[in-house]
């Protein structure tokens, strides 16, 4: 390190003390993996990591080494890992009761429910819900519930989207990256996202016209009988790399799907929650109602949970099937997520997003003066992204140095993720309990990073 270039900001020291790890060991760990569990699983790192305790927006591994979670399990983790009033709630019900299926009932399924339509913007009548295990399960309802509304088969997907690990929510993915090539017999249709960066029509915002969004128009035309039975996209794509559309994008998509008989459903498994920090939902963002809202990870903190809210009307049309699930809106699970929400609510958390993801994406946005690596800086509150890239003017994607960074930054102690068609964009979510000084780690850290990685490549 130079003399001119400041030191990097430490890793905050956590309260928390960490229990001794008296497991097996990670080599020992690694070989049950591999030997029995499906090598479908991914791990990241070259040398796959253990983690084995986490408290807020810390982790730790098997020798005590503390790391910043930056990635929160994926954008699972929302107002931190284990935090106490969760524990506590999740505890107690643990110790009353573990499962009592929808048949019976019980109290707290319709408290969640009652606070998820609280937190719904007025005048939709967003105010039922369908409780899942993960967020393929509530957009696979979503989708049902869509077709059997309108009475139309056809759905429109977003290129570059991801929905999910099921065979119809990979079958809403365009592309075979995520998970499997699309399946057509599933009659999915892909839109053009409103991916400004890497615009599909080689235009520029605003001069566009917004051609990503009115295009919807043409592919309902040339590519479906005419009528369909929904659009489903994240009002932020996750997965894809962050992708931030232009603000007029949606409202755009909407009225054209509702003109051709569809419904519109928000996947807000990422964006939802707070994590935009401007809004409690993505799509608020962009001055429109869904039909149908889908959400997962960030809702119960960890726990597995998805839901599906949508009108009466609209939730009336399952009754037309025997559908049944079995963990869905199980005590133990509902606890969790009612103390989530109650969490976000009481501690500013939302608000939290706004302040520290602001000062981050500052922080990031003085980075990208000084690394041409970086091509570009996206995102809202604590849901950022930063596409790298070989060379600024043809934008080939900087995958390899991407998967070098992460190596680097959890050598110092960061956790990032990555996404992207290729691979090349770093996705910045952590616990939206991070602090100015985590955010400050965090840009340093990548500054370190950014400036080995672009000296080897220099």
């Amino acid at each position: 390190m130079s003399a001119k270039t400041p030191a990097r900001a430490p890793l905050p020291a956590s309260s928390h003390v960490p229990e001794p790890y008296a497991g097996p060991p990670r080599d020992e760990v690694l070989a049950m993996r591999r030997e029995f569990l499906t090598p479908g699983l991914l791990t990241y790192y070259r040398e796959p990591l253990l983690v084995v305790e986490g408290h807020m927006q810390y982790l730790w591994d098997e020798t005590g080494k503390q790391y910043l979670d930056a990635f929160a399990g994926i954008v699972t983790v929302s107002v931190g890992h284990c935090h106490p009033k969760v524990v506590e709630k999740v505890r107690e019900q643990v110790g009353r009761l573990q499962h009592a299926t929808t048949i019976y009932l019980h109290p707290t399924i319709g408290e969640f429910g009652k606070k998820l339509a609280e937190h719904m913007p007025e005048g939709g009548d967003l105010s039922v819900s369908y409780f899942t295990n993960s967020g393929s399960e509530a957009n696979e309802i979503a989708i049902l519930s869509a077709r059997e509304f309108t009475g139309n088969s056809e759905v429109i997907a977003l290129r570059n989207g991801y929905h999910g690990g099921t065979q119809a929510t990979m079958g809403l993915t365009a592309v075979g990256t995520w998970k499997f090539r699309s399946n057509p017999s599933l009659n999915v249709k892909y839109a053009a996202p409103g991916y400004c960066y890497r615009c599909p029509f080689g235009l520029e915002y605003p001069s566009c016209d917004v051609k990503c969004a009115r295009d919807v128009r043409e592919l309902i035309r040339h590519e479906t009988s005419g009528e369909v039975a929904c659009f489903i996209g994240e009002t932020i794509q996750g997965v894809g790399g962050t992708v931030v559309p232009p603000p007029e994008y949606f409202s755009i998509v909407y009225e054209i799907v509702r003109a051709h008989g569809g419904l519109c459903v928000a996947d807000e498994v990422q964006a939802g929650f707070g994590r935009t920090g401007t809004a409690f939902w993505g799509f608020e963002n962009w001055g429109v109602t869904p039909d149908l809202v889908t959400m997962a990870k960030g809702i119960g903190n960890g726990a597995p949970l998805g839901a599906c809210v949508t009108r009466p009307e609209i939730a009336r049309m399952m009754k037309n099937r025997v559908h049944f699930n079995t963990f869905g809106g199980n005590p133990v699970s509902m606890a969790q997520g009612l103390a989530t929400l109650d969490v976000i609510d009481s501690e500013g958390i939302q608000e939290n997003a706004l302040k520290v993801g602001g000062h981050l994406k500052s922080r990031l946005v003085e980075l990208q003066d000084r690394h041409p690596l970086i091509g570009e800086v996206r995102g809202m509150g604590l849901m950022l992204g930063v596409e790298l890239v070989k060379d600024r003017s043809s934008k080939e994607p900087a995958s390899a140095e991407t998967a070098d960074l992460l190596e680097l930054c959890k050598d110092r102690g960061l956790l990032i993720g990555k996404g992207g068609l290729a691979g090349n964009v770093l996705r910045i979510k952590p616990p939206m309990c991070l602090t100015v000084d985590d955010a400050d780690f965090l840009a340093d850290c990548l500054d370190e990073a950014l400036g080995l990685v672009g000296a080897r490549t220099a």
